[in-house]
């Protein structure tokens, strides 16, 4: 591996040369690495970009924004009103509706990737990140297609693979015997192939809830799995998405006072979900969010098939066997299918070999928000936050800013140090 002087010198003639180090292909990237090619990836990109700043985007599957093209529900909507879910410096169409589709979200990403010339290496699957002291340099190792391993070597990395990067489904005993069809979300389409089928949701989130409205509309028998509490708020009140009204009365009030308020609207509009088997936190939906990450679920329409009997709820699961499924409770029912709406979480534990800014246990930054977005040695995270987009897009403008910084002065340092060598030659 060529020394930082050396890839100082090289990149005086080459900003981009690479060279061969044994049976791996090595590049130097004079701008940042980004890995991940979502919504992060692509805000992380366009800020630096507008910055001045070059980077590439390393991604592992054959697309942008993965996750929402091959990982997700037909039905799906954004769960928050558009307004809050833009990407830095691009608003939505005025076209779209207040919640854009999945097919709507992905064409706008797409026009974003393309509006800032953001062109991924796709299909490179990052094995390891790890920064080499002796250079003061990140390694970032790749797995590229039949099996080409590539090493990029840069100043800064940008992990924004996200808090959703892998499948999270649990261990219970005896699902590898049932006989039915068991899939998590993430392969999850539409409802249609399971008409007149009983299914069993596990997990009551946003998608545990919206997978069984689904299954309803399309004439299946869905029953939920609830293992523990869960705030379900309206979608929208007195007029207003739930969460913008949330984020207004914030600047005004404790957020004591505006989870009282929001359970009270609740309450007022469907009662008291305990009587139908949800059970809500004893803490409020605002303040459980910030302590623990756990999202309250905007009903779409799901609780009012809950009150009908169309969705029946369940007890935590105790075992499973070959046609059917036993509850806590002692109960046991036969179901045709099993779907794990069990969520995902961050794989950074598995390729980034950095212990202090990301935790080995969740994957997550050590530092709570608004903090976590810088580590040491130019490693910085993108779409961590656990505030979703609009998360993301504070992250991707912090982040470029600190780097702008540092670029501007290392390309002085540099000018100056080239000034040198060619007076010097004179």
């Amino acid at each position: 591996m060529a020394s930082l002087k050396e890839i100082h010198g090289k990149m005086a003639n080459d900003p981009h040369f690479s060279h061969d180090h044994g049976s791996t292909r090595c590049i130097w990237v004079p701008g940042p690495v980004i890995v991940g090619a979502g919504p992060s990836g692509l805000a992380a990109a366009a800020c630096l970009k507008d910055k001045g700043v070059p980077s590439i985007v390393l991604e592992r599957a054959d697309c942008i924004a993965s996750l929402w093209q091959y990982k997700t529900y037909d039905r799906l909507r954004l769960h928050l009103p558009k307004k809050f879910c833009e990407l830095p410096m691009m608003p939505f169409p005025e076209g779209y509706p207040v919640y854009p589709s999945k097919q709507q979200f992905v064409g706008y990403l797409e026009d974003y990737a393309k509006r800032f010339g953001i062109k991924p290496v796709f299909e490179q699957t990052v094995e390891s990140a790890e920064y080499d002291e002796c250079v003061g340099l990140w390694r970032v190792r790749s797995l590229g297609l039949k099996g080409a391993e590539m090493e990029y070597v840069c100043r800064w990395l940008v992990v924004a693979t996200g808090e959703n990067a892998e499948a999270v489904v649990p261990e219970i005993k005896g699902v590898e015997n049932f006989c039915g069809e068991v899939k998590h979300t993430a392969e999850y389409k539409c409802g249609s192939v399971f008409r007149g089928k009983k299914v069993l949701v596990v997990g009551c989130g946003n998608s545990g809830m919206e997978v069984c409205l689904d299954l309803c509309n399309h004439d299946a028998h869905p029953s939920l799995v609830v293992r523990d509490s869960v705030h379900v708020l309206p979608r929208e009140m007195l007029g207003r998405s739930t969460f913008g009204l949330s984020m207004w009365l914030l600047k005004w009030l404790p957020i004591r006072l505006v989870d009282r308020f929001l359970l009270i609207m609740s309450w007022l509009i469907f009662g008291n979900t305990a009587s139908f088997g949800l059970d809500r936190p004893k803490i409020g939906p605002l303040e459980l969010k910030s302590k623990t990450g756990k999202t309250p679920v905007l009903d779409v329409g799901t609780l009012a098939k809950i009150k009908s009997g169309d969705i029946k709820i369940h007890p935590s699961i105790q075992s499973i066997g070959n046609h059917s499924v036993q509850f806590v409770n002692g109960r046991v029912e036969r179901f045709d299918a099993i779907i794990f709406a069990t969520g995902y979480k961050s794989n950074t534990p598995f390729w980034l070999k950095d212990k202090e800014m990301f935790s080995e246990k969740d994957g997550m930054p050590r530092k709570p928000f608004p903090q976590g977005w810088k580590g040491e040695y130019g490693l910085y995270a993108v779409g961590f936050t656990r505030r979703g987009l609009f998360g993301s897009s504070m992250d991707a403008k912090r982040v470029s800013e600190d780097i702008e910084k540092l670029w501007k002065a290392e390309a002085r340092h540099l000018s100056m140090t080239i000034g040198r060598s060619l007076t010097l030659q004179r």
